[in-house]
């Protein structure tokens, strides 16, 4: 399978060039930096420190027309301008990027009409399991007070995370709710009582935190506290190139990690 990669020069952009090419099922078809970037014309495979690969960063999405699908871990206006072109050439899109106003996600629905897209908060197997047991724990468990605890990185630019948010969406689908008519996102002040039925968030950042994460189900008397952490970023890679070999044959659609997994 040819597969792209999005931000070759970054973080994550390199973590992913490295795991395509590990991988015995796929090929690096392209990756791609923005316009200027450092990194542009350079082997992609050296930034990623696997070697020579043979495949220069390019910096245009057109470098993408010959893959079955693009690995996009960037920001959510490139993430957002990319689903379009990959759309217009029909390559499937896996987006990792987090962060998107209500605007831009309407764009990968229309761009779903054309191509698999496979957008979710968090790629990795233990964090959409872990959604799937709040979307239970939600639901067994009605009157519990519910708290989204997250911590990442001091770079990390967008809060709540989009983890956070997809675990806060799992506790209002087990309560069957829009979680935006009942989430909290920050208290100060003088806030009064709890309401209850709402679902609070609470945002840490501080050092090189890859990624902690806790929903905390507060009872009268006990409480109920799933988590998860993240070790390594590979384990976001990993997730990324499973979507990516799901949706090859695949129709179109809007997909998460959980139709990729077969968990709700």
């Amino acid at each position: 399978m040819r597969v792209g990669v999005v931000g070759a020069a970054g973080r994550m952009g390199r973590v992913l060039i490295a795991a395509v090419h590990a991988h015995e099922g796929m090929t690096l078809g392209a990756a791609t930096e923005r316009a200027g970037a450092d990194g542009v014309g350079a082997d992609a495979g050296t930034l990623a420190g696997v070697g020579e690969l043979g495949v220069a960063v390019a910096d245009d999405a057109s470098a993408f027309a010959d893959c079955a699908a693009v690995l996009d871990f960037t920001s959510p206006a490139a993430s957002t301008a990319l689903v379009s072109q990959l759309a217009e050439m029909g390559v499937a899109h896996i987006v990792g990027t987090t962060g998107f106003s209500a605007d831009e996600d309407a764009a990968f629905a229309s761009a779903a009409d054309r191509i698999a897209v496979v957008k979710s908060g968090n790629m990795s197997l233990g964090v959409n399991l872990l959604a799937a047991l709040v979307r239970q724990a939600a639901r067994a468990l009605p009157d519990a007070d519910i708290e989204v605890l997250e911590m990442h990185h001091r770079r990390k630019v967008d809060a709540p995370s989009g983890t956070a948010l997809l675990l806060g969406n799992a506790a209002a689908e087990g309560r069957d709710v829009a979680l935006a008519d009942h989430a909290v996102m920050s208290r100060e002040g003088h806030t009064g009582a709890r309401e209850a039925g709402t679902i609070g968030f609470a945002t840490l950042r501080g050092g090189t935190v890859i990624g902690d994460h806790e929903v905390i189900l507060a009872l009268d008397k006990e409480r109920v506290t799933l988590g998860h952490r993240a070790e390594d970023r590979t384990i976001y890679a990993s997730g990324a190139l499973t979507a990516a070999l799901w949706t090859e044959g695949r129709g179109p659609g809007l997909y998460t990690m959980a139709d990729v997994l077969g968990i709700g």
